[in-house]
Protein backbone atom coordinates (compact mmCIF):
# COMPACT_ATOMS: atom_id res chain seq x y z
CA UNK A 1 0.00 0.00 0.00
CA UNK A 2 0.86 3.39 -0.75
CA UNK A 3 -1.43 4.84 1.82
CA UNK A 4 -4.13 5.03 3.66
CA UNK A 5 -7.36 6.54 4.23
CA UNK A 6 -9.55 6.50 7.57
CA UNK A 7 -13.32 6.81 7.17
CA UNK A 8 -15.06 9.35 9.59
CA UNK A 9 -16.47 5.84 10.24
CA UNK A 10 -13.85 4.16 10.95
CA UNK A 11 -12.32 2.85 14.04
CA UNK A 12 -9.88 4.79 16.34
CA UNK A 13 -6.12 5.03 14.10
CA UNK A 14 -4.39 5.04 17.74
CA UNK A 15 -6.50 2.00 19.54
CA UNK A 16 -4.13 0.06 20.87
CA UNK A 17 -5.61 -3.12 18.91
CA UNK A 18 -5.25 -1.27 15.17
CA UNK A 19 -1.96 -0.02 16.39
CA UNK A 20 -0.80 -3.91 16.47
CA UNK A 21 -2.52 -4.44 13.72
CA UNK A 22 -0.90 -2.21 11.44
CA UNK A 23 2.16 -4.18 11.65
CA UNK A 24 4.38 -0.97 12.17
CA UNK A 25 2.90 0.32 8.73
CA UNK A 26 0.97 3.07 10.92
CA UNK A 27 4.45 4.26 11.25
CA UNK A 28 5.48 4.52 7.73
CA UNK A 29 2.89 5.28 5.53
CA UNK A 30 0.61 8.20 5.05
CA UNK A 31 -2.59 8.18 6.85
CA UNK A 32 -5.82 10.28 6.32
CA UNK A 33 -8.06 10.33 8.94
CA UNK A 34 -11.84 11.34 9.51
CA UNK A 35 -12.69 11.84 5.25
CA UNK A 36 -16.23 11.09 4.09
CA UNK A 37 -16.17 7.90 1.83
CA UNK A 38 -17.62 9.75 -0.55
CA UNK A 39 -14.99 12.17 -0.44
CA UNK A 40 -12.35 9.63 -0.26
CA UNK A 41 -13.73 7.99 -3.18
CA UNK A 42 -14.46 10.92 -5.40
CA UNK A 43 -10.29 12.13 -4.96
CA UNK A 44 -9.34 8.81 -5.56
CA UNK A 45 -11.36 8.01 -9.17
CA UNK A 46 -10.09 11.85 -10.06
CA UNK A 47 -6.44 10.98 -9.21
CA UNK A 48 -7.40 8.21 -11.81
CA UNK A 49 -7.18 5.49 -8.82
CA UNK A 50 -9.80 1.99 -9.58
CA UNK A 51 -12.08 1.84 -6.36
CA UNK A 52 -12.48 -1.58 -5.12
CA UNK A 53 -14.79 -2.97 -2.60
CA UNK A 54 -13.76 -6.25 -0.60
CA UNK A 55 -17.44 -7.75 0.37
CA UNK A 56 -17.82 -11.85 1.03
CA UNK A 57 -21.27 -11.08 -1.61
CA UNK A 58 -19.24 -9.43 -3.90
CA UNK A 59 -20.54 -9.88 -7.52
CA UNK A 60 -16.61 -10.05 -8.73
CA UNK A 61 -14.43 -12.66 -8.00
CA UNK A 62 -10.64 -12.11 -6.78
CA UNK A 63 -9.22 -14.47 -8.90
CA UNK A 64 -11.50 -13.34 -11.94
CA UNK A 65 -9.96 -10.11 -11.26
CA UNK A 66 -6.57 -11.17 -11.52
CA UNK A 67 -7.10 -13.62 -14.38
CA UNK A 68 -8.42 -10.82 -16.42
CA UNK A 69 -5.62 -8.44 -15.72
CA UNK A 70 -7.64 -5.30 -14.13
CA UNK A 71 -5.93 -4.90 -11.25
CA UNK A 72 -2.39 -4.08 -12.71
CA UNK A 73 -2.82 0.10 -12.37
CA UNK A 74 -3.49 1.75 -9.48
CA UNK A 75 -6.25 0.51 -7.23
CA UNK A 76 -7.93 1.70 -3.81
CA UNK A 77 -9.84 -1.40 -1.36
CA UNK A 78 -12.95 -0.03 0.28
CA UNK A 79 -13.12 -2.00 3.46
CA UNK A 80 -16.24 -2.24 5.63
CA UNK A 81 -16.89 -3.42 9.41
CA UNK A 82 -15.74 -6.71 10.32
CA UNK A 83 -19.36 -7.97 11.73
CA UNK A 84 -21.85 -6.08 9.08
CA UNK A 85 -19.52 -5.31 5.90
CA UNK A 86 -19.82 -2.60 3.72
CA UNK A 87 -23.34 -0.16 3.32
CA UNK A 88 -24.75 -0.50 0.49
CA UNK A 89 -24.29 3.20 -0.39
CA UNK A 90 -20.36 2.55 -0.12
CA UNK A 91 -20.68 -0.74 -2.19
CA UNK A 92 -22.57 1.63 -4.77
CA UNK A 93 -19.51 4.24 -4.91
CA UNK A 94 -16.83 1.52 -6.51
CA UNK A 95 -16.33 0.31 -9.49
CA UNK A 96 -16.42 -2.96 -8.48
CA UNK A 97 -17.56 -5.15 -5.53
CA UNK A 98 -15.02 -8.14 -5.48
CA UNK A 99 -14.99 -11.37 -3.25
CA UNK A 100 -11.81 -13.27 -1.75
CA UNK A 101 -12.86 -17.12 -2.98
CA UNK A 102 -12.92 -19.27 -0.33
CA UNK A 103 -11.81 -22.74 -1.53
CA UNK A 104 -12.87 -25.43 1.58
CA UNK A 105 -15.83 -24.83 4.32
CA UNK A 106 -14.62 -22.18 5.78
CA UNK A 107 -17.62 -19.66 5.76
CA UNK A 108 -16.23 -16.24 6.23
CA UNK A 109 -12.98 -14.73 6.09
CA UNK A 110 -12.40 -12.10 9.50
CA UNK A 111 -11.65 -8.40 8.06
CA UNK A 112 -7.69 -8.64 8.26
CA UNK A 113 -7.28 -11.52 6.36
CA UNK A 114 -9.26 -10.58 3.66
CA UNK A 115 -7.85 -6.73 3.52
CA UNK A 116 -4.07 -8.93 3.31
CA UNK A 117 -5.27 -10.91 0.39
CA UNK A 118 -6.71 -8.84 -1.68
CA UNK A 119 -3.69 -6.12 -0.33
CA UNK A 120 -1.12 -9.05 -1.66
CA UNK A 121 -3.24 -9.44 -4.86
CA UNK A 122 -3.00 -6.24 -5.77
CA UNK A 123 0.67 -5.74 -5.07
CA UNK A 124 1.06 -9.14 -7.12
CA UNK A 125 -0.59 -8.12 -10.17
CA UNK A 126 0.89 -4.71 -9.79
CA UNK A 127 4.62 -6.44 -9.54
CA UNK A 128 3.95 -8.33 -12.69
CA UNK A 129 2.67 -5.91 -14.81
CA UNK A 130 6.30 -3.68 -14.24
Amino acid sequence: ADAVVLTDASVDLYNPKSVRASVGSLFHLPVAVGVPVEQAVRGLREAGVRILAADGAGDDDLDDELDAGTMGGPTAWVFGNEAWGLPEETRALADAVVRVPIHGKAESLNLATAAAVCLYASARAQRSRS
